[in-house]
């Protein structure tokens, strides 16, 4: 059991073992992509259980029209925005950026010296609608290729190319209003 095909061939069998082979495989992007969402911990590690409970109740219904890696991406997209939305319903909506708002998080794949800066980015994204969202979350900080955050948002590589235009448009808006002095 070492290709993905064949661990998730196991796990729609029951094998619980073999969901733990699929977890070590792929639970750090999953955690990475949810924190990129909820930017807290606690959320983090509550999507990433809940992604894979919903992978092995699902594993069965896993037809290979696209590769596991897109399926559990997204699965952990959903997951996120769903919980973003249920957050959203107890919370006042914001739409802005508030310069003096303290920024207090750190994504586990940004390097020191950048921490500051990215929690900044990281806040602002929140600006985004969904879509935008999760289209630079896959591409910018997951790191994706195009095609894949495509799949995964099942869309055209078209329409994944028109929301990162549109997201790196509204961010450097949300940025200008915090950074005036840095426009160019």
């Amino acid at each position: 059991m070492t290709t993905d095909f064949e661990i998730i061939q196991a796990i729609s069998r029951g094998e619980k073992k073999a969901l733990g082979k699929l977890y070590d495989r792929y639970s750090e992007k999953v955690y990475n992509t949810a924190i990129s969402y909820t930017k807290n911990v606690e959320e983090a590690e509550e999507i990433t259980q809940d992604v894979f409970v919903k992978i092995f109740r699902s594993a069965s219904t896993f037809n290979q029209d696209s590769t596991l890696s897109t399926w559990i991406y997204r699965i952990t997209v959903n997951t996120s925005l769903n919980l973003l939305k249920k957050r959203n319903r107890f919370t006042i909506f914001r739409n802005t950026l508030d310069a003096s708002e303290s920024i207090d998080f750190e994504h586990p794949g940004v390097v020191m010296e950048n921490k500051e800066n990215a929690a900044v980015l990281f806040k602002a994204m929140d600006c985004l609608p969904a879509q935008q969202k999760t289209a630079f979350i896959l591409s910018y900080v997951e790191e994706l290729p195009r095609q894949e955050v495509a799949d995964i948002m099942e869309t055209s590589l078209k329409a994944v190319e028109s929301l990162l235009q549109r997201a790196k448009k509204n961010l450097r808006s949300e940025l200008g209003k915090l950074y005036p002095h840095r426009r160019k």
